[in-house]
């Protein structure tokens, strides 16, 4: 069942993150994905690094120069075997190689592409080229994921590029099933800027609807009736907990927990609309006791308790995860630079019955070499003689 993509196969033209996230998740699913890379541009990622490894695993890898005129052919023969195309360049990138939307149609007349600008392809931005970062803050999420109106945060990584991403595959494979009902081939133009926008609908609504400032609320959401409800420091080097208490019954237990502190009945965390009004003195409180114990211990005896709480995991915490591993979610895969790697499987398991293992038939593999699949994709699939072949390469064309 994991191969339910056989027969799908993509050129992709992808590269940093969010578009080889989206061709790594239809690699996972049985895709062909055809990397298009050369030597001649910088940035295309090394073969040995651990973050190009991550993102494009089970993908082919080819060269192919596409500032010299006759690559520009190649990448069009290559259009005509394949039933997706993705990039994630800037909208002139692909124009300007003589392969936007109309000229790839007139190769393949049902071809499905796939356009990952920062900004779309129109508009007065269109243009700009965005990263990740970009377009959190540009989109508002940056500000409303901070803690005050002054002091922007955001989110420690890239989520935008990872959102994107995922849009961008589910545009695909919406396309694909449009393409098996009607026979006909699709472009989709996926603005990462506006994935971002549309991240934060409530609070647009509230400023559309009802005219409401919107405040960063860090982690005191105004949908979220509980208090308290927030992040707190404990035991040890960068260690925190997550704590949540939603009526009266979890806020007894947490004080029977803490050992009855006499704070814990002052008239203002009494009730659960006081303790929320006064959560920042709540937060000091809470925060001098979940100091003095181990994160791991505490969420232990929370959880016992009836009370909501998590511990805030570092990479050694999931490595060391007992549901993760239990879920065979870490996966090895044999890299020839890098060695043995280690690799998140996907989330995603398809079964045909109850009784089938969703894991046994999985078999991921590490990213290509840079052009590794040359002699495949070239020979095998488009044709060329050996002859050919070293004259693309001593021309600088498959290079």
């Amino acid at each position: 069942m994991k191969n339910i993509l056989s027969g799908i196969r993509v050129l992709d033209f992808t590269r940093v993150l969010s578009g080889p996230y989206a061709t790594r998740v239809l690699a996972d699913f049985g895709a062909e994905v055809i990397k298009v890379q050369s030597k001649k541009i910088e940035g295309t990622g090394p073969d040995a690094g651990g973050y190009f490894d991550t993102w494009n695993r089970n993908k082919r890898s080819i060269t192919l120069n596409m500032s010299h005129s006759e690559a520009k052919k190649i990448a069009l023969s290559l259009v005509a075997i394949c039933d997706v195309v993705i990039e994630n360049f800037s909208p002139r990138v692909m124009s300007n190689w003589g392969m936007d939307f109309p000229k790839l149609k007139k190769v393949r007349p049902d071809i499905i592409m796939l356009s990952m600008s920062g900004m779309g392809q129109k508009g007065p931005w269109k243009d700009h080229v965005a990263f990740g970062p970009t377009v959190q803050s540009l989109g508002g999420l940056t500000y409303l994921s901070s803690f005050e109106k002054d002091a922007p945060l955001g989110p420690g990584y890239a989520l935008a590029d990872h959102i994107s991403g995922l849009y961008g595959t589910f545009a695909v494979l919406a396309a694909l099933e449009n393409r098996d009902r009607t026979g006909q081939g699709s472009y989709i133009d996926l603005s990462q800027y506006e994935v971002v926008a549309g991240m934060i609908g409530p609070a647009l609504m509230d400023v559309l609807a009802n005219g409401k400032e919107a405040i960063p609320q860090g982690n005191q959401a105004d949908y979220e009736m509980a208090a308290p409800h927030g992040c707190y420091q404990c035991l040890g080097d960068d260690r925190w907990c997550v704590i949540g208490v939603f009526n009266e019954t979890e806020w007894h237990a947490l004080i029977k927990v803490m050992g009855d502190p006499g704070w814990a009945y002052e008239k203002r965390f009494s009730t659960l609309i006081a303790r929320k009004t006064h959560f920042k003195p709540l937060d000091e409180k809470l925060n001098l006791w979940t100091l003095k114990h181990d994160a791991q211990k505490l969420v232990e005896l929370l959880q016992e308790a009836g009370i909501q709480a998590g511990v805030v995991q570092n990479a050694k915490d999931l490595a060391n995860d007992p549901h993760l591993l239990d879920q065979n979610y870490f996966i090895q895969t044999q890299h020839p630079l890098l060695g043995k790697t280690i690799s998140d499987r996907s989330p995603i398991r398809f079964m045909q019955n109850s009784s089938t293992d969703p894991y046994s038939d999985v078999d991921l593999k590490s990213s290509p070499l840079l052009g590794e699949a040359n002699k495949y994709v070239y020979m095998d699939l488009l044709g060329l003689t050996e002859t050919e072949y070293k004259s693309y390469i001593q021309k600088g064309i498959i290079a």
